[in-house]
């Protein structure tokens, strides 16, 4: 049990800037129940932005509060992953054998920084026009799903950080155990939603396997933004 606490906290430390649960030590053990909980603490971000919207949508437009859920969601995340969208947008401008450097850069390059500010704009908008605010966990939810299929399924090309603890200590057991819960909870608000996921997470597979030979934690970040943005259009255009 101390291991599955601990596997949870880091989960939280990784994935928001709550400030609830805080591990900073990846010891050996807890990685992989840490890629257990990615989905559940989407659901969890998910659940806090939905809570916000209910108390204050008596008072603010619809228009306005939809763009003050995305500033918070931005803040509850850290931006990060928005630093692995700008960075893998950075890589995929420079020749393949170059990119993994520039992906490291911590400096943001011109198109990184170009397309990042119109995807923001974009995902913005998005949640300005939603209206079924109520799947809201269940976007957050499957979005960090596809990191925990991508972490068991396909090649890391990075040999150390945390990541690569995480592939390394992450079971089948752990598997079936994320795969359950995130199923029932997405075939039963949404089918839809759950293959608009596994869709992203197929085109993003193929691509970056392709080009990079696997996936690296900005990709994870890319991914992530991605799979949230592609449901938020489904939910637009009422396919949920």
């Amino acid at each position: 049990m101390k291991k599955i606490f601990y596997g949870f906290a880091l989960s939280v430390s990784m994935l928001t800037t709550l400030p609830f649960f805080r591990v900073h030590d990846f010891f050996k053990g807890i990685n992989g129940y840490g890629v257990m909980f990615y989905p559940l603490v989407g659901l969890l971000l998910g659940l806090i932005l939905l809570g916000v919207h209910t108390l204050l949508l008596p008072y603010l437009p619809q228009q306005h509060l939809g763009v003050l859920l995305f500033v918070l969601w931005v803040v509850l995340t850290g931006a990060l992953h928005l630093d692995g969208l700008s960075d893998t947008l950075d890589g995929l401008y420079v020749a393949k054998e170059c990119a993994l450097e520039v992906m490291k850069d911590p400096h943001v390059g011109g198109m990184g920084m170009l397309l990042s500010g119109t995807f923001l704009i974009f995902k913005a908008s998005s949640l300005a026009f939603l209206e079924t605010l109520y799947l809201l966990p269940l976007v957050l939810m499957l979005s960090r799903f596809n990191v925990v299929l991508s972490i068991y399924f396909t090649p890391y090309i990075s040999k150390n950080g945390m990541s690569t603890l995480a592939k390394e200590e992450f079971t089948l057991a752990q598997l079936l155990f994320v795969s359950l819960y995130v199923f029932v909870l997405g075939f039963y608000f949404s089918w839809v939603l759950v293959l608009g996921s596994l869709l992203v997470l197929f085109v993003c597979a193929r691509f970056f396997i392709k080009r990079y030979g696997g996936f690296s934690g900005d990709i994870y970040g890319f991914m992530i933004e991605c799979s949230e943005l592609f449901l938020l259009q489904l939910l637009l255009l009422g396919l949920y």
